[in-house]
């Protein structure tokens, strides 16, 4: 026994299968926008590209005749991390080391975590410093040369890990930083004229 179809109902299957693909294609690109989205936006949350200066030593530069500079890592607990992001470090008195083939800095005061508990950290702790083994066979030979020494000059972040800025520095005579004050205080005045020139 056949059976015969209404028109409509025909007309009604035939509309169903041309619209279905089109369905299909219209989820797959509604379901793909929403993944793009959301990787586009974790990925705008979790990057943290860039530097962020913390801390400067502006002394040592007076003080220091600059002859090489290292970009170190730094050994760090959790509270020394959350001070340091609020930029509560001194580097005017510290200087590093190299003790048994490794890097370390001495003196370096992070204050003390204010929300810490009884777990916070020594604010004068020697601190480990990150760097590769030649590169520390490098540093270590030009700081051992008369009048050299391993002098930190800042702190910062970069891409969302602190790093410190080593520098082989000999230290300036009395006389040098008077000269160095005069070359400075020269070209001040150098460039207040030109601003009024303009």
């Amino acid at each position: 026994m056949s059976t015969t179809r209404h028109p409509l109902t025909l007309k009604c299957y035939a509309q169903r299968s041309q619209n279905q693909p089109r369905a299909r294609t219209t989820i797959r690109a509604a379901w793909l926008a929403i993944y793009t989205l959301g990787r586009r936006k974790k990925k705008a949350v979790t990057s943290k590209k860039g530097t962020k200066p913390i801390a400067q030593n502006r002394k040592a530069r007076h003080d220091y005749y600059i002859e090489d500079t290292l970009e170190c890592g730094i050994e760090l607990q959790g509270t020394e991390v959350k001070s340091l992001r609020r930029g509560q470090v001194t580097l005017k008195d510290c200087y590093a080391q190299v003790k048994q083939g490794q890097l370390f800095v001495f003196g370096m005061h992070i204050s003390p975590y204010e929300h810490g508990n009884i777990h916070n950290h020594d604010p004068f702790r020697t601190r480990k410093l990150l760097a590769h083994k030649r590169e520390i066979t490098r540093l270590c030979a030009k700081a051992q040369q008369e009048g050299m020494s391993l002098i930190p000059l800042s702190l910062y972040l970069r891409n969302g890990r602190v790093k410190l800025e080593l520098a082989v520095a000999k230290g300036k005579k009395l006389y040098d930083k008077r000269h160095t004050i005069a070359a400075r205080d020269a070209t001040r005045e150098m460039e207040r004229r030109i601003k009024e020139e303009h």
